[in-house]
């Protein structure tokens, strides 16, 4: 049925969950996983009274984010080596989240995205925005939720 799967994580525990089914699925019906995390860049806009971080300091925090994603992405890796799931971890810079799973998905040739909802209501859901609604209503690769 799956071929291949796109697990999309942010290392939180409700994406754990998304990863458990995810490599579940994928070692029931044989299909291999890519493993991604989103890391967006640090935000240049300064606000009035906000203080402006050097450069290397903004590399020195985006550096640390790459990190703290491939721990995430190798974990799914490890996750899926226990049920003997091909697994290949990726990373990608974008600001744009929703729109970086489905080009990642596309490129990757996948079938199914896996991620989590993080049931977010009323006014946080709409000041905050949904990167799941927004895979969801744009993508043209099937994709399953889990909240």
């Amino acid at each position: 049925m799956y071929k291949r799967i796109l697990i999309a994580t942010d290392g939180s525990k409700l994406s754990q969950q998304a990863v458990e089914h995810g490599i579940q699925l994928a070692d029931l019906t044989g299909a291999e996983v890519i493993a991604l995390k989103v890391i967006p860049s640090y935000p240049q806009s300064y606000f009035e009274g906000g203080v402006a971080l050097a450069a290397d300091e903004v590399l020195r925090i985006e550096k640390q984010w790459q990190e703290e994603a491939l721990v995430s992405v190798n974990a799914v890796k490890s996750a899926g080596q226990l049920l003997e799931v091909k697994v290949k971890p990726l990373t990608v810079k974008s600001d744009l989240i929703s729109e970086a799973i489905i080009a990642t998905a596309k490129r990757n040739k996948c079938d199914l995205i896996v991620m989590a909802s993080h049931g977010r209501r009323g006014i946080k859901r709409m000041l905050l925005g949904s990167e799941t609604q927004q895979v969801l209503t744009h993508s043209h690769i099937p994709v399953l939720i889990l909240r």
